[in-house]
């Protein structure tokens, strides 16, 4: 009954083959599903951790239809499982409504806050995050003119822009350049957390506005912005808007890919994507040489994958408990990404740069804003 009952709502388990795993899992999906390649999949992947390495069994109900949602949080309730998971605030009122029913299960949801006793709110200071990957763009910026597109138009997306902005704002004042922000939404319901073709409409528009860094905190819509900016490349001086020159040129000792040298001139500035969630440096790898010029600057981690991983530990060792469970830079549940791909980006002095204002952050003397 429990395969058949679950896969006849599009359940999915993950490793069905552990048949010792005493410890039941089930993640109902956001917009997006598991393989956004951000944050839905970042959840997943903190999933496929606990499966390794705590044994227990994970199943996965992704909608067709948001609709849907609450029919496999219920189903996976009513099977007895023994962890619910809601991957994104608009899960909150099923993962609500279940746990007020069956108050014998436990239940999480991500990005949002619940009031039922059994419920482990788990929830982002992505603004933290933002201001580092911020930070970064304005100590990089070629043009003084950098994008924020968000997904929808909501208050916790308004976090990740309220901190980008405060970061750039502040790495210019240090460098006593004038920097500019331009603001764009993919729009106002579910659907713009999987509109590419929308995304790059809008990295088009803000790149003719001079942008040579986009941030994209948009779900499965990020993914257009990634794939204008590696096709783009760069931006030509002829080219910039009234206004807007090149004021620096801090790559050009990073060696380019061929296509990239065949588009573009030395005269040219790359042009580059940030990415949002999970770490997506690698999707601006345009050659698969990670030593040549990658066209993803950094990404701002949430980590969601080590939060759903720990509630998933917490049921496995009869530790879990309700309630808001905050995750920030001073527990390392933001961040931003450094690896191979982007190391020869980021200079030393933007590094120690990003450890002082880290330091301010957590200590409490530099307040990042949560609101536009």
């Amino acid at each position: 009954m429990l395969k058949g009952s679950l896969l006849a709502l599009g359940v999915v388990m993950l490793g069905a083959g552990v048949a010792s795993a005493q410890v039941r899992v089930g993640l109902a999906f956001d917009a997006g599903g598991k393989n956004d390649r951000s944050f839905n999949e970042s959840a997943w992947n903190g999933a496929q951790l606990a499966q390794d390495k705590l044994k227990v069994r994970v199943f996965d109900f992704e909608p067709t239809d948001p609709a849907q949602v609450g029919q496999g949080i219920r189903q996976f309730a009513q099977e007895g499982f023994d962890l619910i998971v809601g991957v994104g605030f608009a899960n909150e009122p099923a993962i609500t409504s279940t746990a007020n029913e069956f108050t014998d299960v436990k239940f999480a949801v991500i990005d949002s806050v619940s009031e039922a006793p059994n419920v482990a709110s788990l929830i982002f200071r992505e603004q933290e995050g933002s201001f580092l990957v911020g930070y970064i763009a304005g100590k990089t910026t070629q043009t003084g003119v950098v994008g924020f597109m968000g997904g929808m138009d909501i208050p916790l997306i308004h976090k990740f822009e309220a901190g980008y902005r405060a970061g750039v704002n502040y790495a210019c004042q240090e460098d006593k350049i004038t920097c500019r922000v331009l603001v764009n939404y993919v729009g106002t319901t579910p659907a713009a957390w999987n509109d590419p073709a929308k995304a790059r409409e809008i990295a088009a528009a803000q790149k003719a506005q001079g942008a040579d860094i986009i941030y994209a905190a948009a779900g499965g819509s990020g993914l257009g912005v990634i794939d204008f900016v590696n096709q783009t490349r760069c931006l030509t001086a002829n080219n910039l808007p009234s206004g807007v020159n090149f004021i620096r040129d801090p790559f050009a000792g990073v060696p380019k890919s061929p296509d990239y040298s065949r588009t573009c001139t030395p005269q040219d500035r790359p042009m580059f994507f940030i990415g949002v969630d999970a770490n997506q440096n690698y999707l601006g790898d345009t050659d698969n040489n990670p030593k040549t010029l990658n066209h993803g600057l950094t990404s701002m981690l949430k980590r969601v994958d080590v939060a759903t991983f720990a509630v998933i530990e917490a049921v496995a060792n009869n530790q879990f408990q309700g309630g808001v469970q905050e995750f920030s830079l001073a527990n390392q549940g933001v961040g931003f990404a450094l690896d191979e791909f982007n190391q020869d980006l980021i200079s030393a002095p933007i590094l120690e740069g990003l450890k002082r204002v880290s330091e301010k952050i957590i200590s409490g003397s530099l307040q990042v804003p949560e609101e536009r």
